[in-house]
């Protein structure tokens, strides 16, 4: 169960933010309305919210998941892979000792950006891609070893992310599209196969017994709901015209 998220209000910077998804550009206003849903949902799952200010030096960094990975007994600070991200991460440094006895950080040569990595119990699933190379997943396993924890790497070739294409909703439920249908490190699962017309949807969140899902994918929605999960969608298409999905938008802990 999580009771605390951190999250960080879009700047207006945003509209300068890395995207691949040619959307268009986001509407501001409409992102700043669409973050504050976003939050009173996490709030509507019984989570206390902390908030960062927004900054306009990283047009990117309204997507907190990556600048760390939260775990009950311990928190790893990342090194985005994003050059332009770099450096997110700093107000961490001074926040996250209020709420973690443990603090850790990956170094350089190292990257890894948490929106590459799933948990599932004790065990991190940890996506090799274009932001997250095999030094940074190394640290991190290592660090998660430390802290009793396994680790293990996904090669990805279609996803910007691991969790872009996949996402644990627990009892051993699985999101899934495109390549992430095929992995043999989640043939164990139940999938709930996401069809490509709504791959977007493939990046949802369980808090606490619900699932957060993005609005406007009713088929993918319905799959959740007869999983057996209550769903709660939220309108985020701003944040998708950055390559920004559900889970990029906070850290849960």
């Amino acid at each position: 169960m999580f009771t605390h998220a951190i999250v960080r209000k879009p700047s207006l910077a945003m509209l300068k933010g890395i995207t691949t998804a040619n959307l268009g550009e986001p509407d501001y206003e409409k992102a700043l309305q669409q973050h504050q849903s976003y939050v009173q949902a996490l709030q509507a799952c019984g989570l206390t919210i902390i908030t960062m200010p927004s900054t306009s030096t990283f047009p990117d960094s309204c997507f907190v998941e990556d600048t760390a990975l939260l775990t009950r007994r311990c928190a790893i600070i990342a090194r985005l892979g994003a050059p332009t991200r770099q450096g997110e991460e700093a107000d961490l440094r001074e926040l996250l000792p209020t709420y973690f006895d443990h603090v850790e950080t990956i170094e350089a040569p190292g990257t890894i950006e948490p929106g590459d990595i799933m948990m599932v119990g004790d065990h991190f699933y940890i996506g090799l891609s274009n932001r997250t190379n095999a030094e940074g997943a190394r640290q991190m396993i290592a660090l998660l070893e430390k802290y009793g924890y396994s680790g293990s790497t996904v090669v990805l070739t279609d996803m910007l992310h691991l969790k872009t294409g996949v996402s644990y909703l627990e009892n051993n439920s699985l999101v899934a599209c495109g390549e992430f249908l095929r992995k043999p490190e989640f043939s164990n699962f139940d999938l709930i196969a996401i069809d490509a017309a709504e791959s977007y949807a493939a990046n949802c969140i369980w808090v606490n017994g619900a699932v957060i899902v993005p609005a406007g994918f009713p088929n993918s929605a319905g799959k959740i709901e007869a999983a057996g999960y209550p769903v709660i969608p939220i309108d985020v298409s701003e944040f998708q015209k950055l390559d920004g999905g559900l889970s990029c938008l906070s850290l849960r802990f």
